[in-house]
């Protein structure tokens, strides 16, 4: 009797284990995942869609005429503006992975898109994430340069030196997120195929995996650490460097100068640095459902948003360069 019990409970065991694996197979299945994105509104449907459709419209115009103005304007073939018209294309190809999508889901109410599609946004906006990190640090270590050590300035931010800052900043940006994505693509997915959030991003993917997420989470926290990290605090201490040698400056005239020209700057660091820690610093179990994605519109909407407009406003050599590219356009059209 007491093997006969034995047997039986082996079997049931097999077939628990039968029933599980099956099951798990059948959760892999998903091909699509549905963006909750703001909630289902069919109200706020189209206010948003037009909110968003003017935001996306403004951010591709304004960082447009920043990199026309870098391009045509001789005053403004510099290190500075160089960096500032990589970081315009950096945005405007940043928020094209993003509003898209959204305003299409919001104008056909269609909020499927496919696995594969999923994490090819989530690469790009990765990619792109990243980079932005450390172009911003550069942008920090040109002005450290310029305020801090201008006699060997031109020597230091030379031509073929700004070049490789550039390049180093895509290629750090596509090497982490190349690991991290292909890490992912090993995983499987389970279903409610619900992501609550209006973009793939990659906290919410990784909670409808069935697999053993471990990996890539530590290999994100790893990364995104050395994405993140090192540039902060080199844009923490040039910008301390750079307060600290302007108030020593004794004329009022020349510390309203060196001000006015890292001001903008600064307020984009802000900006951008102050919205991703918002978003991955602070504690998800007590933070309301939803305010993730309100704290996620900063870095991924408003900053590529006012970006244009903080430099416009409050740099004085860039308005003189859109006033002379104007006067040429009207002469032009006067003149043809």
């Amino acid at each position: 009797m007491g093997n006969e019990g034995s047997i039986s409970n082996i079997n049931l065991l097999e077939e628990g284990n039968i029933e599980q694996i099956q099951n798990r197979t059948n959760k892999t299945t998903i091909a699509n995942f549905l963006l909750l994105g703001f909630g289902d509104h069919p109200e706020l449907q189209t206010l948003l869609f037009l909110a968003f459709l003017i935001i996306y419209m403004i951010t591709m115009v304004g960082n447009l005429i920043l990199i026309l103005l870098v391009v045509a304007d001789p005053h403004l073939h510099t290190p500075m503006y160089f960096f500032l018209g990589n970081l315009s294309c950096l945005e405007m190809c940043y928020t094209s992975t993003l509003l898209p999508r959204l305003l299409f889901s919001l104008w056909t109410r269609d909020r499927s898109i496919s696995v594969n599609g999923c994490l090819v946004q989530y690469y790009f906006f990765g990619v792109l994430l990243s980079t932005e990190c450390y172009l911003l640090a550069v942008m920090s270590y040109d002005r450290y340069l310029a305020i801090c050590k201008p006699l060997h300035y031109t020597f230091l931010m030379n031509g073929k030196f700004c070049f490789w800052l550039i390049a180093g900043s895509w290629i750090s940006g596509l090497v982490s997120n190349t690991v991290i994505t292909c890490l992912e693509l090993q995983l499987s997915f389970c279903g409610p195929p619900e992501i609550e959030h209006f973009f793939c991003d990659l906290a919410s993917v990784l909670k409808l995996s069935c697999s053993n997420t471990h990996p890539v989470e530590t290999a994100t926290f790893i990364l995104a650490s050395m994405d993140t990290i090192p540039t902060f605090l080199l844009t923490l201490i040039c910008y301390t460097c750079i307060i600290i040698n302007i108030l020593q400056l004794q004329s009022k005239a020349m510390r309203q100068k060196a001000f006015s020209t890292c001001s903008s700057h600064l307020i984009v660091v802000i900006l951008f640095f102050s919205s991703l820690i918002l978003v991955y610093m602070s504690p998800k179990t007590n933070t309301p459902k939803g305010l993730h994605q309100v704290f996620s519109l900063f870095y991924t909407v408003l900053t590529p948003t006012v970006n244009p407009l903080i430099y416009s406003l409050r740099n004085r050599e860039v308005q003189l360069a859109l006033s002379r590219t104007a006067k040429k356009a009207v002469l032009v059209a006067q003149f043809p």
